[in-house]
């Protein structure tokens, strides 16, 4: 039984940890803290390395880790300086290890729920088609949560796709991200989004509810605890509607 939940503040990012923790604790029976970041509190001198392997080289190639000196340098920087940092995935998995290695040795048991809110791009390889796919968290101890996967691992609106090459067509690149959001229809999420916060509570449960019942996503698209692979999906699960389904409102209604 999960006694004890520890989230992990995400500084670089829009997501207000603090007011989560808060929803949190209104719909479960354990205790929940909160604690600056997590990569701030447990890094050490391994962990930049440990970044550099868990890197993603291609989205066709299991393989990870690129742990050349330049590379390492630049984790060493991003770990440092986040804000400066983006653009790499990374094998969510490998990540979850090596920062479960660094929570406090009293601490590792299953009674006591760590959630780390990254401001990194995770990803975990598919094995049914041979590819990496980003995901918003990773579940297990510890769990991760990934805020820029919010935004880019359920897919957008097939408008917004087929927005997105025909101004690359038209002028060689992409256009501004405003400009899509713009000219497309449809409920997706974005970078820095004011909902952001909103959208992660559910997530933040998934983890919890996994740890401490050993179920997966629910299959009712509905649920807050419903893993939809595009975005319309996730905001009417994490935005809209009832919040739970009939089994999961009983347990988790506030």
């Amino acid at each position: 039984m999960v006694e004890r939940v520890t989230l992990y503040r995400a500084p670089t990012t829009v997501a207000d940890v603090d007011a989560i923790a808060d929803w949190l604790a209104a719909r479960i029976e354990a205790g929940v803290e909160v604690r600056d970041r997590f990569l701030d509190l447990y890094a050490d001198d391994e962990l930049a390395d440990a970044f550099a392997a868990a890197r993603v080289l291609s989205p066709y190639e299991r393989e990870t880790g690129n742990t050349m000196l330049g590379i390492v340098r630049y984790e060493q920087r991003a770990l440092d300086h986040p804000e400066r940092a983006g653009g790499v995935i990374y094998d969510g998995l490998q990540v979850q290890r090596s920062l479960g290695e660094r929570l406090p040795a009293d601490e590792r048991g299953l009674d006591h729920l760590h959630v780390p809110v990254l401001d990194r791009v995770l990803g975990t390889w598919g094995d049914h088609d041979g590819r990496w796919h980003k995901r918003v968290n990773v579940l297990g101890q510890p769990a991760l949560v990934s805020v820029p996967g919010l935004y880019e691992a359920p897919a957008k609106p097939e408008q917004y796709y087929k927005e997105q090459q025909k101004h690359a067509m038209v002028a060689g690149d992409s256009p501004p991200r405003e400009v899509l959001e713009s000219e497309v229809e449809g409920e997706f999420l974005v970078e820095d989004d004011p909902r952001t916060t909103e959208a992660l509570k559910g997530y933040v449960l998934q983890a919890y509810h996994y740890l401490e019942t050993g179920e997966g996503f629910c299959e009712e698209s509905g649920c807050r605890l419903a893993n939809p692979h595009r975005q319309p999906g996730v905001v009417a699960a994490q935005l809209q509607g009832t919040a739970f389904c009939p089994a999961h409102a009983e347990r988790y209604r506030p």
